[in-house]
């Protein structure tokens, strides 16, 4: 496989797992409600990229670091909304 090929491929990856995000995030700040979503699943989401982020940053895959941190602040950003609309309820 080329460089280019993979390059692609990985950074259409890296997109998609960033720009998932997204729609979630949206939905939550326009409706102020984050009771559909799953505080377990985007703890457990929010580690995965702490620790994928980490992994890139040991081994000096710059890549897959800045693309999970990217990804990292989005789920974090829907984990912090899902306990600041969550609060008083």
């Amino acid at each position: 496989m080329s460089a280019l090929a993979a390059n692609v491929v990985g950074t259409a990856a890296a997109l998609c797992s960033i720009t998932s995000f997204a729609p979630q995030m949206i939905k939550i700040w326009n409706t102020r409600d984050a009771s559909s979503v799953s505080l377990k699943t985007y703890s457990l989401t929010v580690t995965c990229f702490v620790l994928w982020t980490a992994y890139g940053v040991m081994i000096g895959a710059w890549p897959v670091a800045v693309a999970n941190a990217c990804a990292l602040i989005m789920a974090a950003g829907v984990l912090v909304m899902k306990w600041r609309f969550s609060r008083g309820s």
